[in-house]
């Protein structure tokens, strides 16, 4: 565990001793170094219930009473994190933007909570290439692993609460944390292992591989909006849809990457009949749909049927504008179309469209963000490469979730060609139009014209 010092003088906060207030008002605040916007935005759940602007000090504080008690998260543009939040409860936290995650720290009442949720986050990012390696192994020999690594996590979840007053509920998040992520590694197993091991078909797993399935809650309301809780859902459901395929269905062709439309309804069966929140039920039903459609990168018949059929059963409306939404975005990048009409920032602070940089060119659209510092690195060396090879095309990158300030500064540390970098403070718009759903994307256009609106700026050039 690390053990770090947090210290807000001056603050409002000065009063926080680790133990809860007796009113039902729950503070909450901290310091921020380095900004990466004016303000911190709390949310339950999807709903905002505040927004707080840093001071001059690089401060932000909110008082809330009577709140529904449980899991928040907070966005500190472009970057968020959980906070497990009480009635009663005073909670500082210190980060330094520079390295979000790792630099969070709280303090206060449910302090005990919040960091051990903060480190095993932490630990499972380190984790994830120690298990990548262990798909290889056999069925029991990976299981063991698996169990292994959750067993010491369990223990020292216990060791941790030794003389701490925690509640129930904030020990089962914790708990929580710890069991649906090892959980995740299993469902991914079977897929990964044949991967791995260029086998041609699935191990028979055993009974107790599988053993934690026969406890799973499939409505815990609590943890709907959680990340270990929702990842493991997703991969759970399309797992046994696949495997419910492949011996039920008996026709390869399902299961092909250019045919996704009958394993998605298969995954949206199984999610109609199993799970009853709708919280939970609408979030796994948005999943599938934007799995689908970023995978087929299509607006055909088959699209139009799904998107009907997942409006029949999602109750979120917010949820069916934003599929729309997608699908008119796909269909805009289609190849022969005219580049979306989007403005970005140059390093001056002028808005320049998409069109305009890529007029009379041969353009090459990549992306990258500060957070992803290896991707980072081997983008900018593939373009180094590439552009070598072409020099017909314009290279342009695109930052997306990086704060002004530090985008300017990587620009320099990297001396890129500032005439063809871009920026906008406005990702979820950028990342809609551009349907950006991973890093590795690019678009390649010709004088304005998509040639290809889908393509992989390691395997397309």
């Amino acid at each position: 565990m690390r053990l770090l010092l947090l210290i807000l003088s001056g603050s409002v906060f000065l009063a926080c001793t680790g133990k809860k207030a007796s009113s039902d008002t729950v503070y909450f605040g901290g310091e921020i170094v380095n900004p990466s916007s004016e303000y911190v935005v709390l949310y339950k759940n999807d709903v905002i219930l505040d927004s707080a602007k840093l001071d001059q000090n690089n401060r932000f504080a909110f008082s809330l009473k009577n709140i529904d008690e449980g899991l928040h998260h907070f966005d500190h543009l472009p970057e968020q994190q959980y906070v497990y939040l009480e009635r009663g409860d005073s909670i500082l936290i210190r980060l330094n933007t520079m390295a979000f995650d790792e630099s969070l720290v709280f303090s206060g009442s449910n302090e005990e909570v919040n960091n051990f949720m903060i480190e095993m986050f932490l630990n499972y990012e380190d984790e994830e290439r120690l298990v990548y390696a262990y798909y290889q192994l056999s069925p029991e020999d990976f299981s063991s692993k698996i169990d292994s690594l959750r067993g010491q996590k369990l223990a020292e979840l216990e060791e941790f609460i030794v003389g701490e007053d925690l509640s129930e509920e904030a020990y089962s998040m914790a708990k929580a944390t710890i069991d649906y992520n090892s959980f995740l590694y299993k469902e991914k197993y079977p897929f990964y292992h044949r991967k791995k091991t260029n086998e041609d078909t699935f191990h028979q797993l055993k009974g107790d591989f599988y053993g934690y399935r026969k406890n799973l809650d499939f409505n815990n309301l609590d943890l709907a909006y959680f990340k270990p809780y929702y990842d493991f859902m997703i991969h759970h459901f399309g797992n046994i849809s696949y495997m419910n395929c492949v011996e039920n269905c008996n026709s390869s062709k399902y299961l092909s990457k250019k045919n996704q439309l009958h394993l998605n309804r298969h995954k949206m069966t199984l999610i109609d009949s199993l799970v009853d929140v709708k919280e939970l039920r609408d979030n796994l039903f948005r999943n599938v749909a934007m799995d689908y459609l970023l995978k087929v990168h299509e607006t055909n018949k088959d699209c139009h049927a799904f998107i009907q059929e997942f409006e029949s059963l999602s109750e979120n409306d917010i949820h069916k504008e934003e599929i729309r939404g997608l699908y008119h975005s796909i269909n805009n990048l289609q190849a022969d179309k005219e580049l979306p009409d989007l403005k970005l920032e140059d390093i001056d602070g002028n808005m320049i469209s998409l069109k305009e940089m890529s007029k009379s060119n041969n353009t090459l659209f990549y992306f990258w963000t500060a957070s992803q510092k290896r991707h980072f690195k081997n983008v900018l060396r593939h373009i180094d490469k590439i552009s070598k090879k072409h020099p017909d095309f314009k290279f342009v990158g695109i930052n997306l979730r990086t704060g002004r300030k530090q985008w300017e500064n990587l620009i320099r540390e990297n001396k890129l060609d500032t005439t063809n970098q871009y920026w906008s403070d406005n990702f979820n718009t950028v990342q809609a139009m551009l349907v950006i759903d991973n890093l590795n994307k690019c678009i390649i256009s010709e004088d304005t014209v998509i040639v290809d609106g889908f393509a992989n700026v390691f395997k397309s050039f």
